[in-house]
């Protein structure tokens, strides 16, 4: 008899959107699937991130039902999951990864250069926040939680200007239309592993080499594997006012590279720390120590002890 997976995921529209696709392109194989909605606090709490713990609010619940055997697979948003691993639990997957991007929607079609100065911003992110104060538009960041619908409510009913949402997230939701403007990496780095889903199993169950062989991106995990292991060395969680995007280059016909970009902003917008790195794409984890050792050398975890990170 064919082995029914159950597929845990959280209860939000995005997170079953993200969820469903895997579902489907697992039981294309002939597996029986069933996704089992799971409330994390995260969800269930509206408090800031900050005032809540930020790491793992949004996947503790899914991996201690997954170590119950109550699940098989836990689907995480990437960014979401704590760098240090989980004794019992691998991630079998990193499936290909969404634009990493972050967006802005924003009133009757503006961007942020177009925004008048002292216009409302939603953000729940220090990441987001920080940068923006980067710019010197003079806008006024607004902490904002909630999920998409939620944000761009915001925004339509007049309550904000402006929400920054990362363009992953609209996308999965059909909801691409509503961004206004779409941000350079070079205004704004993107939260290590933005865009990119992470498939998480028992470490002993069969079904690791399975999911690995159907759904596993190797240009992707090694993309993120680079950035969550600068995110690891300079000891940051994910409420550090810090971004990371790696990229696979080609150097010549016969070489590629990895390059990955990191930024540490203080909380105000400055000061801030851009520095790159490059590396084999066979060793990402050597490509995010080297960028952290050299944004450490560069005094970066003042700024992120500013931005409150323990």
């Amino acid at each position: 008899m064919t082995r029914q997976v159950r597929i845990g995921t959280r209860a939000s529209a995005l997170a079953r959107a993200q969820s469903s696709v895997l579902a489907d392109r697992i039981s294309a194989t002939g597996r029986i699937v069933e996704l089992v909605d799971v409330t994390t606090k995260g969800d269930v709490d509206a408090r800031p991130l900050t005032a809540i713990g930020g790491a793992g609010v949004f996947t503790s619940a899914l991996r201690d039902a997954l170590l119950a055997g109550e699940l098989d697979v836990a689907v995480h948003s990437l960014k979401d999951l704590p760098t240090a691993p989980l004794d019992g639990l691998v991630v079998a997957a990193v499936p290909s990864r969404d634009d990493p991007r972050d967006v802005v929607v924003a009133r009757d079609g503006l961007t942020l250069a177009t925004l008048p100065a002292g216009s409302t911003v939603g953000t729940g992110a220090p990441r987001r926040a920080a940068q923006l104060h980067a710019l010197g538009l003079g806008l006024e960041v607004v902490d904002v939680r909630g999920n998409v619908d939620t944000r761009l409510a915001k925004v339509a009913h007049g309550d904000l200007d402006a929400v920054l949402l990362a363009r992953a997230g609209l996308a999965r939701l059909g909801r691409l239309a509503a961004a206004t403007e779409v941000l350079d990496p070079m205004q704004m780095l993107p939260a290590p592993g933005q865009g990119a889903l992470a498939v998480e199993c028992r470490a002993d169950d069969e079904l690791v080499a399975e999911l690995r062989d159907l759904l596993d991106d190797p240009d992707s995990r090694a993309a993120v594997t680079a950035e969550r292991a600068f995110l690891a060395a300079v000891e940051a969680g994910c409420l550090a006012p810090l971004g990371a995007l790696a990229e696979r280059v080609s150097v010549d016909d016969e070489t590629d590279e990895l390059w990955l970009r990191g930024v540490v902003v203080d909380p105000s917008g400055q000061p801030q720390l851009r520095l790159s790195a490059t590396g084999s794409p066979l060793e990402p984890e050597a490509v995010g120590a080297k960028l952290a050792a050299e944004m450490l050398a560069a005094g970066a975890a003042d700024l992120i002890h500013a931005g409150g990170a323990p």
